[in-house]
């Protein structure tokens, strides 16, 4: 029963987005201990369940990649929780920063890219992410090199992402590049919350965008592995199949 509803792909939605509102709920309306540390676990220990039923092919590294990013956000979820607490939240910001790099890695391939296309994006990135560190800048004291290592890694989680769009289908490039740039606007409004000032409704859209971001990434790496292509040429030819 548990597993039917793993590896049928809408009632996981159904279950991973109640979970969601459910620890939203929580969020807004209860205190952080005990019942957030109850509700918020609850996430990726789903989307690790539903990547571990769903995964495909031999490739045992790539899908550790997914397993280790997934358990680093797993424990940075739960020391963020305690956001006021300096030790905590530098704890998170390691975590987190570690998950990223092996997203960053997953995301990575060994095809050719279009240096051009790649330029626009990067420098569209690259001026949100020195925007976002100089509106914190005087905030961040103590915590401005690890946020700027944070930023870094995800821009770069960002770039693998958007050069995914030649060797993969549509389908997975798509739900992969949208979750991560989800995973960007609740970092970026988490960030501004934790160090600068408050926002209308962040505590509800932090966590949406966040919840959302991961679920899409996961989704999105899931089918890549049913429509991987075996090389760049094939590319338009197979991309109808999405």
């Amino acid at each position: 029963m548990i597993k039917h509803i793993f590896s049928t792909h809408k009632k996981f939605a159904l279950l991973y987005f109640s979970m969601l509102l459910i620890d939203i709920v929580v969020k807004l309306n209860c205190s952080p201990f005990p019942y957030r540390f109850m509700s918020k676990p609850w996430l990726m220990l789903l989307l690790l369940g539903y990547f571990l039923v769903n995964k495909t092919g031999d490739n045992k590294k790539k899908h550790w990649y997914v397993y280790l990013a997934l358990t680093f956000f797993f424990i940075g979820d739960i020391l963020i929780i305690n956001d006021t607490n300096i030790i905590f939240l530098s704890l998170s910001l390691f975590f987190f920063s570690v998950g990223k790099i092996f997203f960053c890695i997953k995301f990575s391939h060994k095809k050719d890219f279009n240096v051009s296309r790649l330029i626009p994006f990067t420098s569209i990135m690259f001026l949100y992410t020195i925007f976002l560190i100089g509106f914190l800048y005087k905030s961040l004291e103590a915590f401005l090199v690890p946020a700027l290592i944070s930023f870094f890694l995800t821009l770069l989680m960002v770039q693998f992402s958007y050069l995914r769009q030649s060797v993969f289908s549509r389908k997975s490039y798509r739900y992969v590049f949208f979750g991560v740039l989800l995973f960007v606007l609740s970092e970026g409004m988490m960030a501004i919350k934790t160090f600068k000032l408050s926002l209308p409704l962040q505590d509800f859209l932090i966590m949406m965008f966040y919840g959302m971001g991961v679920y899409f990434m996961v989704f999105g790496i899931i089918n890549e592995k049913e429509y991987e292509l075996e090389d760049v040429e094939k590319y338009d030819g197979e991309i109808n199949l999405s």
